[in-house]
């Protein structure tokens, strides 16, 4: 049974499925001592819901007030043996299923994510601070376009023939990978979910999914709508919990046939020796980016302004694609600082469930984190135009911050900093421009702001990065694959490229018993 939130009779409970968005003020629920809360806080193992093994569990927290908003169950090695033991025996029935049942099932899921976005959105604000019309209008709505478009190659994954020499019928079957465990990050908590559930699904996998230990509340109601859509048990586990003690259990894990992490780049490289000294099993990731924003001396300023603060600012700086770096052509340099500053300044930031369009860093380590790169780019000579503090009040609320006369060296123009700080540094060759897009150790991203086509193609051409946008920042279609160059990740998520890190590739031979051509 989920948690209940109790209403003001003493003897009613609303369940979880049917909580409401008018049971919340402000992003905290009306509820009693016991249960603690509104939501599904136990794991999700074989269509069940379960305590922990050992019985351990750990607080999620509201980040616009710091308050605990409850205690969530935590999955540990005891528990991934026990989901990956529901997966082994739900395996080959599920990957016999038929492409068009795997479709409906989907499809299924979407409606249902569908019908109740008010209720997810509000769960995901709630407990990652994010604005509540971001939610409502970006994350939900993309989920939903994700589990309908993998719906749709569920029954299009196909092999092929082969022409082969001599008397022989060659073919190709795709099959899929088995037992696929996923580890989510905490800024898109259940975008980032369906971005792995999808398309494994879909080939026919069963999935082992751990949610950031931030950010555990939208993937324990997900499980929810997973069974009422109809998947059967052990198809899919959800495993609240840490890296070392469930996220790096599964990474380890022997009869775990291939892991996804999105994150941090010093976490994939622990992910990929971990699989390398276990089993060997796929690794994809999605890691760190530091990515360029080029401004030409041509572009148009209120679209280059407005898409430098989409570009750093939107979801408060956590993006892993945020173009933290904005290269500014000298001739316009100047104006461009200034229209920025007037524009971030008016950026409305404060409590999630308000009409804002920020809200706080979705923890105190991330808060303080970030306060630490501003101190950086203070210490360093970079010159603070605008923010650099911390809103007042409660919560993790950290400006909107600028700072320009940056040089390429400093830390602030260097690292990844998953936060509002924006670096602004003046170019004025072209091709040197793209040079110094191009010395980073990440290939995430990148952008560029020009009306010349010639100079927009040669930039995608030559910026070393997986996704370019052209007059346009944080532009995200389902099918159009998404990844990183270098030290940003392998493989890609998104579009029908994933669909290869889900599945393996048979080769069949068979001896015919004529000659061919006869």
């Amino acid at each position: 049974m989920p948690a209940r939130l109790f209403s003001d009779s003493e003897d009613e409970a609303i369940p979880t499925h049917a909580m409401k968005r008018s049971k919340l003020n402000n992003g905290r629920a009306y509820a009693r001592e016991e249960p603690s809360s509104a939501f599904q806080t136990k794991l999700f193992i074989n269509n069940q819901f379960v305590d922990a093994q050992e019985g351990a569990t750990f607080e999620t927290v509201n980040p616009a007030t710091g308050d605990v908003i409850c205690t969530v169950a935590e999955a540990r090695e005891a528990d991934v043996n026990l989901a990956v033991k529901a997966a082994q025996q739900a395996q080959d029935g599920w990957r016999r299923t038929t492409g068009p049942a795997r479709r409906d099932l989907l499809l299924k899921l979407a409606d249902l994510i569908e019908e109740n976005l008010e209720e997810l959105a509000t769960l995901e604000t709630l407990d990652n601070g994010k604005p509540l019309g971001v939610s409502k209008a970006v994350d939900l709505p993309l989920v939903v376009k994700c589990f309908r478009y993998y719906a749709g190659w569920a029954d299009k994954v196909t092999g092929q023939t082969n022409p082969v020499e001599g008397d022989f019928f060659s073919y190709t079957k795709v099959e899929p990978k088995g037992i696929c465990a996923a580890v989510i990050p905490w800024n898109f908590p259940l975008l980032m979910a369906a971005w792995k559930l999808a398309p494994g699904l879909a080939t026919g996998n069963c999935m082992i999914v751990k949610p950031a230990e931030q950010t555990p509340l939208t993937a324990l109601r997900l499980a929810e709508l997973i069974k009422a859509a109809g998947f059967p048990a052990g198809v899919v586990a959800m495993l609240p919990g840490f890296g070392p003690s469930c996220g790096g259990v599964l990474a380890k894990h022997m009869e775990v046939d291939k892991i996804g992490f999105t994150g941090s780049t010093a976490v994939g490289h622990i992910i990929m020796k971990d699989a390398a000294e276990s089993n060997l099993k796929s690794v994809t990731l999605e890691l760190g980016g530091k990515s360029p924003l080029v401004i030409c001396e041509d572009a148009d300023m209120d679209e280059a302004v407005a898409a430098a603060q989409v570009g750093v600012f939107f979801n408060q700086g956590q993006v892993c694609t945020a173009s933290s770096r904005i290269f500014v052509h000298e001739s316009i340099h100047d104006e461009f600082v200034a229209k920025l500053v007037a524009a971030t300044k008016q950026r409305t930031q404060g409590n999630p469930f308000e009409d804002v369009m920020m809200g706080p860093q979705v923890s105190q380590e991330q808060f303080d984190i970030v306060n630490g790169y501003i101190a950086k780019g203070k210490a360093q000579g970079a010159r603070l135009a605008c923010g650099g503090k911390k809103t007042k009040g409660k919560g993790y609320y950290i400006q909107p911050t600028i700072f320009t006369e940056v040089s390429d060296d400093m830390t602030i123009a260097k690292e990844e900093i998953f936060g509002p700080v924006m670096s602004i540094l003046k170019y004025s060759d072209f091709r040197d421009a793209i040079k110094r897009a191009n010395d980073s150790k990440y290939g995430l991203a990148a952008g560029i702001f020009t009306r010349d086509i010639n100079k927009a193609f040669e930039y995608a051409d030559d910026v070393e990065a997986g996704t370019v946008w052209v007059n346009t920042y944080n532009s995200f279609d389902t099918a159009q694959g998404f990844g990183g160059y270098k030290m940003s990740g392998l493989g890609r998520e998104l579009g029908p490229k994933v669909l290869d890190a889900y599945t393996e590739t048979k080769a069949v031979m068979v001896k015919l018993g004529h000659k061919k051509g006869h």
